[in-house]
């Protein structure tokens, strides 16, 4: 019996060096873990700091806001601008033209006095109705009104318009023979066709 018991003795003895480093390593743990606490705690923001971060974005969002409102009222101010200006623009787009057409009706109302005066000269009416109505064939040709008089040209549908169809010989069928009324174009649209008889081969 004795020496089954010094046995068990001896077995037991290595035993208590593994416990005590068990019992080390847990304690070597928790102090790590209460010192990586300590130091979020250090780490973390205070009350008053988190209060001045608060107003720094408070702040921040204000000046936002206003650079918001001050673009929206200039955006808003320009549109009225704009709206303004196209208005005007409409209302006053023959400004330009009426103040060249003036001239036009002048002559014509000198001419009209001069025809109604009991020794009115046939000749100088004449001349002043030339004269007249070259002022007026330049005005229009300034804002790029063309006349349209296509005497003795083929007949084109997108600017003529035939009022009648005459047999001739002398000219090939579908030509402009006679032009009652000219047309006009604006900027190379058609603003009026011109009035027109157009030849037919004879039968």
């Amino acid at each position: 019996m004795s020496t089954e018991s010094a046995k068990q003795t001896e077995s037991s003895e290595p035993s208590m060096p593994a416990d005590e480093a068990l019992l080390e390593d847990a304690s070597a743990s928790r102090s790590g873990d209460a010192e990586g606490e300590q130091a979020s705690a250090d780490e973390a923001p205070t009350p008053e700091e988190l209060l001045g971060q608060l107003s720094v974005a408070r702040a921040e969002a204000e000046s936002l806001r206003d650079q918001a409102l001050r673009v929206r009222a200039e955006i808003e101010n320009i549109r009225r601008r704009h709206a303004a200006e196209l208005e005007k623009a409409h209302k006053f787009a023959l400004d330009s033209f009426v103040r060249d057409l003036l001239p036009v009706r002048d002559s014509l109302e000198l001419g009209h006095d001069a025809a109604l005066a009991e020794s009115a000269d046939i000749g100088k009416l004449r001349e002043g109705t030339e004269l007249t109505l070259k002022l007026m064939g330049d005005v229009m040709e300034r804002f790029g009104v063309v006349p349209v008089d296509p005497i003795q040209q083929p007949f084109d549908p997108e600017f003529h318009q035939a009022m009648s169809m005459q047999p001739r010989s002398d000219v090939p069928p579908n030509t402009v023979v006679a032009v009652m009324q000219k047309g006009y174009t604006l900027n190379g649209r058609l603003v009026r066709p011109a009035l027109v008889m157009v030849s037919q081969q004879t039968s």
